[in-house]
């Protein structure tokens, strides 16, 4: 029997950059997926979902996306990402629990990918490194869930660590670890308001960003700085200069952040979450009335240094900042501020292993 694990993420700050060649703040959080499976010689492949009480059983000759129970695309893609790196296909019996909540920007997709990969190089007895796996779970998304995905999400759940932020570079794939001061924890606020990003908004955006950069003649808006931006705004449409605003504020955000957290100015490092809450509301239009709620509620409670919607947008939840003696009063607040909202308060943890 295998069993392995990985968590959910939060991202602190980098909204829509890793796409972008941009760089990240993230953390790993203490909920996630557990896969326990085992070998099957059939030349079969059987999914049990024990949360949704669903099942998915194929041949291995029938691997291909879902069109119902869409969840067993996150393993199916992974399994064919390693097909494709030349594993000869074997088939397996895994089920999967999980205490992420879906859909809250805390990436539970991400989560069931890493799992899914770490079981098969267990299963396999592959030795792809840790950024290999991401990317195996990025590929996946993409062609078997239809989401341009950046690697943000399965860094992320690979490479946490306790009590550190992970910064990471979406261009040069460096990651690092940066110590979190103590004192403090984060408290995910889930408005319970689903968010879908297959829809399109996501895959759009991705668009216009890539648009943008095209119009200002580089090769990804992670070269361009604020003040070249604006000086040649007259190069893009009003909607790629927004995106692109939000973008390259966004990567100026966590340059400034990593330099507030040298220092230890953990109220510095907050207020640049909540302007990155704003960016994304006037220039990424990716957040929602429930998330403003809880950002306006957020700004009114002591010990609130800074807050943010998480993820992809559209929906689901914020991250947000707080002194370690203010969660109790904060979560109190955020239900009020939005009636169906559930707070899970988390510091960084460490990243997916084999239990």
């Amino acid at each position: 029997m295998i069993q392995v694990y990985a968590p959910g993420r939060a991202e602190v700050l980098g909204n829509h950059t890793d796409y972008n060649d941009g760089l990240v703040l993230s953390i790993a959080v203490d909920r996630g997926t557990t896969i326990k499976g085992a070998p099957r010689y059939d030349g079969k492949i059987k999914l049990i979902a024990s949360d949704l009480q669903e099942e998915i059983l194929l041949d291995l000759s029938e691997i291909r996306p879902q069109v119902t129970k869409e969840w067993g695309n996150y393993v199916l893609g992974v399994y064919d990402q390693f097909v494709k790196r030349g594993v000869p296909p074997k088939g397996f019996e895994i089920e999967i629990s999980s205490n992420l909540p879906m859909g809250a920007g805390l990436s539970s997709s991400a989560a069931l990918e890493v799992a899914t990969a770490l079981f098969l190089q267990q299963l396999y007895q592959t030795r792809f490194d840790k950024l290999e796996l991401a990317k195996i779970g990025q590929a996946a998304e993409h062609q078997f869930v239809g989401v341009k995905c950046g690697l943000l999400d399965q860094i992320s759940s690979l490479f946490g660590k306790k009590d550190h932020l992970i910064y990471i570079d979406c261009r040069t794939f460096e990651v690092r670890t940066i110590p979190i001061p103590s004192g403090v924890q984060f408290v995910i606020a889930n408005s319970k308001v689903k968010h879908a990003l297959v829809t399109g908004e996501y895959n759009e955006r991705r668009e216009s960003c890539e648009a943008a950069a095209k119009s200002l003649e580089v090769r990804a808006l992670r070269d361009v700085t604020p003040e070249f931006l604006e000086k040649n705004r007259v190069r893009l449409s009003l909607n790629a200069l927004k995106r692109a605003r939000h973008v390259v504020g966004e990567i100026d955000r966590v340059q400034r952040a990593e330099k507030a957290l040298e220092k230890s100015e953990i109220a510095a490092f907050g207020k640049l979450m909540w302007e990155s809450h704003e960016s994304s509301v006037q220039n990424f239009e990716n957040s929602c009335q429930a998330l403003d709620h809880l950002i306006t509620a957020s700004k009114k409670v002591k010990g609130c240094y800074g807050g943010r919607l998480s993820g992809g947008g559209f929906g689901g939840a914020t991250v947000n900042l707080v002194e370690s003696g203010a969660v109790e009063s904060f979560t109190q607040k955020m239900t009020q501020a939005w009636k169906t909202t559930e707070c899970l308060v988390t510091s960084a943890c460490d990243g997916a292993s084999v239990l």
